[in-house]
């Protein structure tokens, strides 16, 4: 047998380090080569580290959630026939020094963490109650209890000698509780880590806040006649033809506002102060998926028809669904859309994409009454609600797009009328 050092290696893109985010081997496990041993996140891609032999997992590098750099041991490996007695690279060389930490032995498993110290006397013991002012009998050890417990001891008829609360009071009164109708068992207390992509999530909300100063304009739009026109094209769709959503057509009209207002296609590096205005249109649609959310991308809207929009739509949002999305579908938008659907509410306030300058956020549909100028009448109304970077994005040059979008979706030939010009 002789060891056999799996390191995280250089999975393109140009990092230097990348998050653990799922182990697919114990320590102990007996692996094949090309078998998977780890996987590990860069921005908002999931990478699968593969096995380069075959061999008895011996030790793991690290717990999920951990940040390791690129060229770092990842997994140790007990390989039958590996001679693993020629040089060594530098980090191991440099374990043999005083001033270095020596490499754990392959034999053992991963040291276990120092406990954490007990902090029992910062810690405000749950569901406490303020007791009663009235004197109780009762040992100090039980009013503890009740008091962790949440349970008044006034409250409590003692069974001691002369009426002293004691530990079987206590019992009695929480099994009570516990069983009074309408009264929920109570739920224990959960620590979540914030890990993986929902940790890269956080890190982009927080960056596109503390950042980007936002304006939002929230518009109401008559979409009535593009409702009627939806279900009329949805009802001629052919074969496996994609049933159509609102999304298309708003994707259609962002590209046809963006070619009057090129300024809203445009992603900001305020480190560099330089705005870049692309030429081509890039649609990030945020999808939510079973790991948080993520961010596919529909490419060169600007050359697709609806129908195209929306086949394309549904090809990168089911890959973002099931995992299987690449990188390059998950990132270059230069404009995004976020809906929340039927659950949407009325208005919402959506956070910026940075380093994008503009989104363009969709919410729920309803039939609400529309003044028409004699009396009122039922129309399906829907809100958008639109962010823009205030750094670069003038609030008239925003309301214009607004309007302008509001105008496309309002009067659903035009979507059709711009395509033959």
């Amino acid at each position: 047998m002789g060891r056999y050092v799996v390191k995280l290696p250089d999975v393109g893109e140009g990092i230097a380090e990348a998050e653990l985010v799922e182990w697919m081997v114990e320590v102990g496990d007996t692996v094949q080569e090309d078998d998977a041993l780890a996987s590990v996140m860069t921005d908002k891609a999931t990478v699968e580290i593969p096995s380069a032999a075959a061999g008895i997992v011996t030790w793991r590098g690290g717990e999920i959630g951990d940040i390791i750099a690129i060229g770092s041991e990842l997994v140790h490996l007990d390989v039958p026939g590996f001679d693993d007695s020629g040089p060594k690279d530098a980090s191991e060389q440099g374990a043999a020094e005083p001033d270095s930490q020596p490499s754990p032995s392959p034999q053992s498993p991963t040291p276990p963490k120092e406990p954490k110290p007990a902090r029992s006397e910062a810690v405000e013991p749950p569901n406490q109650v303020k007791l009663s002012t009235t004197r109780v009998l009762a040992a100090p050890s039980v009013r503890r209890r009740a008091l962790e417990a949440g349970i008044d001891l006034a409250r409590i008829a003692g069974s001691g000698p002369g009426g002293r609360v004691v530990h079987a009071d206590i019992e009695k009164a929480d099994q009570n509780r516990r069983t009074e109708p309408g009264q929920a068992e109570e739920r224990p207390n959960e620590e979540v880590r914030v890990i993986g992509l929902r940790r890269k999530i956080s890190e982009r909300m927080s960056l596109s806040w503390s950042r980007i100063p936002h304006i939002t304009i929230v518009e109401e739009v008559d979409v009535s006649a593009l409702e009627r026109l939806r279900g009329d094209m949805n009802a001629r769709r052919k074969g496996d033809g994609v049933k159509l959503t609102v999304l298309p057509f708003l994707m259609r009209a962002l590209v046809i506002a963006i070619g009057e207002q090129p300024a809203l296609n445009a992603t900001f590096d305020d480190e560099a102060n330089v705005v870049t205005q692309w030429g081509p249109i890039h649609i990030g649609i945020a999808t939510q998926t079973d790991t948080g959310l993520t961010v596919p991308v529909v490419r060169h809207g600007e050359n697709r028809s609806i129908r195209s929009l929306a086949t394309e739509l549904a090809r990168v949002a089911g890959a973002a669904r099931d995992g299987s999305a690449t990188r390059e579908e998950l990132t270059g938008s230069t404009i995004t859309i976020t809906s929340l659907g039927p659950l949407g509410a009325l208005a919402t306030t959506p956070i910026i994409n940075h380093p994008e300058v503009a989104i363009v956020g969709v919410n729920r549909m309803s039939v609400r009454p529309f003044w028409n100028g004699n009396a009122f009448e039922p129309r399906m109304m829907m809100n958008l609600s639109s962010s823009f970077d205030h750094r670069v994005i003038d609030g008239w040059i925003a309301a214009v797009f607004v309007q302008r979008l509001k105008q496309l979706l309002e009067t659903p030939a035009l979507l059709f009328a711009e395509m033959e010009k």
